[in-house]
């Protein structure tokens, strides 16, 4: 099974998944920061392929794909560095990036690579989903490898019952249409949307990401959801620690308890 489908199968709640920027702040540090995050409990992390045109990110997670690129970060790195990760870290791995990156790569030599070093699933944020049905749903199936979808508070039911229909491991439910970055609170229009996608009753568990940065932010995502994605803020403090993981989870676990 699936280790994205195994995870939702033995853990339905609070569960928690991290992203960081591969190459950011420091070239050799992929490894590291993934041998740290899951002996610190986290779940599931998103590993971040850098692009220099990442246009739903914010400034947080756009300043570190800029320095990714200059240390040398690049998608044949990235999996090189990867080739060993399943002797030490066994949660569930997914790649997020652009789409341009990956056709490059080619997309069938993607998802084989994927399956060499044990990465289980990917987010392309600007893949259009009629181009993911007839193109790469059934590559990525072939490798048994997830492709997530997401969902933003624009996104009408229809669309989400759709998506919901035609993919598996989860659906991203977007805090905000804007793009990524830390917030204080969800206000009651992004509560509405929690609950209305919530009540939905969807076949694919939810994770909710973009702005989780305290624990206002992490109860309203968890409490809606069977998880929540926090990006930016780990970003942001494992910049702070020079790529110390260590230090960033504790500064996070901190942030997390106000």
């Amino acid at each position: 099974m699936n280790r994205i489908n195994q995870l939702f199968k033995t853990k339905t709640n609070n569960i928690l998944s991290l992203y960081f920027c591969a190459g950011s702040p420091t070239l050799d540090g992929t490894v590291s920061v993934l041998q740290t995050l899951e002996q610190r409990g986290i779940d599931m992390v998103e590993i971040g392929i850098p692009f220099s045109d990442p246009m739903a990110d914010g400034p947080v997670i756009q300043t570190a794909a800029t320095k990714a690129l200059r240390n040398g970060m690049s998608l044949k790195l990235l999996f090189s560095q990867l080739q060993n990760i399943r002797q030490t870290v066994h949660i569930p791995l997914i790649l997020m990036g652009y789409l341009n990156p990956v056709i490059q790569f080619g997309f069938e030599n993607f998802c084989k690579k994927c399956v060499e070093v044990g990465v289980d699933g990917m987010i392309l944020p600007d893949l259009p989903f009629k181009d993911y049905m007839e193109q790469y749903k059934p590559i990525a199936d072939k490798y048994d490898v997830r492709i997530i979808m997401l969902i933003t508070p624009e996104t009408s039911e229809e669309r989400i019952r759709f998506i919901d229909e035609h993919t598996d491991g989860f659906i991203y439910m977007v805090s905000s249409a804007a793009t990524t970055g830390a917030q204080q609170s969800f206000n009651d229009e992004k509560q509405a949307y929690f609950n209305r996608v919530h009540a939905m009753n969807l076949r694919n568990p939810l994770m909710i990401g973009f702005g989780i940065s305290n624990k206002q932010t992490l109860d309203a995502a968890q409490a809606n959801a069977q998880g929540a994605i926090i990006g930016s803020k780990f970003v942001q403090l494992l910049d702070e620690a020079n790529g110390d993981a260590e230090k960033a989870m504790e500064n996070l676990n901190d942030c997390l308890s106000k």
